[in-house]
């Protein structure tokens, strides 16, 4: 049986990282989509754990490594680390809008089909917002938490925390459903590909 792995971003140690009128702070946002991605996973019979529990954020490195680590003990896994993106570092709002998911340079052709599923499925729930896509669909970045891992990995950034439309969609019951329904989807697809 498959192990999913899901990640967290970041922690409340981490400076920034928060719409420009603080009403979501991506490190708690992470975690109440990945708490909401393992109810629901695990109600399918599928195995998975959130690589940080609690609200802070361990080095990069530590974060690696405990993947690896869950990795190691369960055998068959996937990772899935849930973010939210950022188009500046300013405190302002801007315009860009969308989920997109990365992948390493080193990525295997796993980690590049679960990121080609998650995208499809975020396309098929109109989430692609104004983004650009690369012609793979999904974006290529050295990321530890990808790069480093010893699992199929990819990330993912589900819409902008500095647009006030994508906030606004995010907080709300509808978009948390969404958000986590998107996960849930597209790893089942992946799994039973």
């Amino acid at each position: 049986m498959k192990t999913v792995i899901l990640g967290t971003a970041h922690g409340s140690n981490v400076a920034g990282k928060r719409s420009p009128d603080g009403r979501l702070r991506e490190f708690k946002y992470s975690r109440e989509i990945c708490h909401m991605v393992r109810e629901q996973l695990t109600e399918r019979g599928i195995r998975c754990i959130i690589d940080i529990e609690d609200d802070l954020e361990p080095s990069l490195s530590g974060r690696v490594a405990r993947v690896n680590r869950l990795a190691t003990k369960h055998g068959d896994c996937i990772y899935v680390s849930i973010h939210n993106n950022a188009a500046g570092s300013d405190g302002q709002w801007h315009s860009a809008r969308g989920f997109s998911v990365f992948v390493s340079p080193n990525a295997s052709t796993q980690s590049k089909l679960l990121a080609t599923t998650l995208l499809n499925t975020a396309t098929g729930m109109n989430l692609q917002g104004n983004r650009h896509y690369p012609s793979t669909g999904y974006h290529i970045k050295s990321l530890a938490v990808c790069r480093d891992t010893c699992c199929p990995a990819v990330l993912t950034e589900n819409l902008f925390q500095d647009n006030r439309e994508d906030v606004d969609f995010l907080l709300s019951a509808e978009g948390r459903k969404t958000i986590a329904q998107l996960h849930t989807q597209a790893i089942l697809a992946f799994l039973n590909a």
